[in-house]
């Protein structure tokens, strides 16, 4: 690792063990743990599996990158999914409300699992481009009501921790399930 870019490297390498701890969560689901619907208002795995990797794609490849997400582009109608979740819209701030989606969608897990791998991909092949300095670029997250941010910012709190409490939650649905959450 170069003194240089020691947080970028550093970032990167806690990216990829949340993609590992995630799929590897999800390494022995079956079809009906993936679409099975919790009580109360909690989402059902798949789509919260869904819900961190097509937040990723549009943080990486649609905000940070400035083009388009691949669920946009080449993944479009292949992401396994039977629907995308609302995006935001700039004439509305805040956060998209995905409850009644995730509650709906249909997830295809082995295609979902192919398009997270793009996502998993194309995120390392960004960070691979920033230096420790990009991390101060400001952002602005006004369609999210949230103002100005910073690269850094985002990527910590966009990607890294709701990667790693997302799977957390997709480990006790799967307990609630009666099967192991975590990988041993």
């Amino acid at each position: 690792m170069s003194a240089k870019n020691s947080a970028i490297s550093l970032f990167r390498q806690e990216l990829r063990a949340a993609h590992e701890l995630l799929e590897a969560t999800l390494g022995d689901v079956t079809r009906e743990q993936v679409q099975w619907l919790p009580p109360g208002i909690a989402n059902p795995l798949g789509a919260t599996c869904a819900h961190i990797v097509v937040s990723e794609d549009g943080t990486v490849n649609g905000l940070l990158r400035g083009g388009f997400p691949l669920f946009a582009s080449a993944w479009a109608d292949k992401t396994g999914l039977s629907e995308l979740p609302p995006m935001p819209d700039p004439k509305a701030p805040g956060f998209p409300n995905w409850s009644a989606w995730g509650r709906r969608v249909k997830v295809d897990r082995a295609a979902l699992k192919k398009y997270a791998q793009a996502v998993y991909t194309s995120s390392d092949e960004y960070l691979a481009t920033l230096t420790d300095e990009d991390l101060s670029r400001p952002v602005s997250l006004s369609a999210l009501g949230l103002g100005e941010s910073t690269v850094g910012y985002i990527l910590i709190n966009g990607l890294l921790m709701n990667a790693f409490s997302h799977a957390g939650e997709i480990a006790c649905l799967k307990g609630l399930q009666a099967r192991r959450g975590y990988p041993v």
